[in-house]
């Protein structure tokens, strides 16, 4: 039969889809987002079930359920958005986000009719799909790729602003800036490429075999990447600075507090100009700062946006690059420039060249040579 490797692989993928959703759902870290993301692959694992049960049998019996499950693309994208929105910003699902369903529950609305028809239309369309007619026409077809994938773009302009504040909090922000979310991303992405190609042009390679073999692929996919992520410390929505702390009366204290700028700024410079400092730590936030300090947060934050350039992320960088600068240009230093760089706080190669060539103006290797010449 011609699907018949297809409904192994997609019964496998359907097992394993199930035992990763039971994982993820008892999984106690990002806990909101990975409910989220075993709802996701649970039904996945449905569709991928039934679509198999369905190759296999070819009975008219199970084309209802078929068609109900050929619905789920609908919910994938916007799942996959609430997920990412769930793991940057600690939101899980709430009663109001019922309208990211609106896709699937049109869709079901409009397919009504396959669902409720009498056991003789089912098998002469039944009949119709095994003949050929596959595709149910680009009145699916394009709302379904356009709805799916104008989700996973609001899922990525969600993950770069959670990138953006990070960076202004955080000095190992390139260690947790969700690398994984791109890939899940990607994945996706080339998946509804390639069924909008499947969808307008005819291809004998293209098939819906293959483009399911992906989804199967996607699962062992998600499956890899979920079960290893590292806890996810949710932002807040927008990169304001915290409030400060009350006084006696209720009232907030003003951010703008010029008065202690002065006072701020000559901590900071003891805390990380002192013989152990604070830059050196590699996973270093501006809360931790703001403890070793004795002032509150938004208050250390204004000082080091408004007196010393930049942001957190800016501040403690420009510090390391220093550091490394200073061992680089000393003959006896023997260490290679990644082992300065990590022993300086650097957590990342890409992140520790970009913000050397930024700030010195040449890569480190070549400022190291041009010391050695001298």
């Amino acid at each position: 039969m011609l699907f018949t490797l297809w409904t192994f692989v997609y019964f496998a993928a359907a097992v394993q889809a199930g035992l990763l959703g039971l994982a993820l759902w008892r999984r106690p870290a990002n806990r909101e987002a990975n409910r989220l993301l075993a709802v996701w692959v649970a039904l996945t694992g449905v569709d991928l079930a039934v679509k198999a049960l369905y190759w296999h049998l070819l009975s008219p019996e199970w084309f209802r359920a078929y068609r109900f499950v050929a619905l789920f693309p609908f919910l994938y994208g916007s799942l996959f958005f609430l997920y990412v929105r769930a793991l940057t910003q600690g939101r899980g699902f709430r009663p109001r986000d019922a309208v990211h369903l609106a896709g699937f529950c049109v869709m079901l609305g409009l397919n009504a009719y396959v669902l409720t028809m009498d056991e003789t239309g089912l098998q002469a369309l039944s009949a119709r799909w095994i003949a050929g007619e596959r595709s149910v026409g680009a009145w699916f077809d394009l709302p379904l790729f356009l709805y799916s994938l104008s989700y996973v773009v609001a899922a990525l302009a969600l993950v770069h602003g959670y990138r953006r504040r990070l960076r202004q909090h955080r000095s190992d922000a390139d260690r947790l800036s969700l690398r994984w979310i791109d890939a899940m991303a990607g994945f996706q992405i080339a998946i509804w490429c390639l069924a909008i190609v499947q969808a307008l042009v005819y291809l004998p390679v293209f098939n819906y075999g293959l483009l399911f073999g992906l989804v199967a692929a996607w699962v062992c996919m998600v499956g890899w990447f979920s079960l290893g992520q590292p806890p996810v410390q949710a932002e807040p929505p927008t990169p304001m600075a915290a409030p400060g702390p009350e006084d006696a009366g209720g009232a907030a204290a003003p951010v703008a507090d010029e008065s202690r700028y002065a006072a701020v700024e000559a901590r900071l410079a003891q805390l990380m100009e002192g013989g152990s400092p604070l830059y050196l730590e590699p996973a270093l936030t501006i809360g931790q700062v703001a403890r070793r300090s004795g002032y509150p947060e938004y208050l250390v934050s204004a000082v080091i946006n408004r007196r010393l350039g930049g942001s957190f992320w800016d501040y403690v960088n420009r510090l390391r690059v220093e550091a490394v600068r200073a061992r680089l240009a000393d003959p006896a230093e023997a260490r290679t420039i990644l082992d300065l760089a990590y022993a300086c706080g650097f957590t990342s190669k890409s992140t520790f060249n970009a913000a050397f060539k930024r700030q010195v103006g040449e890569t480190p290797s070549g400022y190291r040579r041009r010391y050695a010449a001298t």
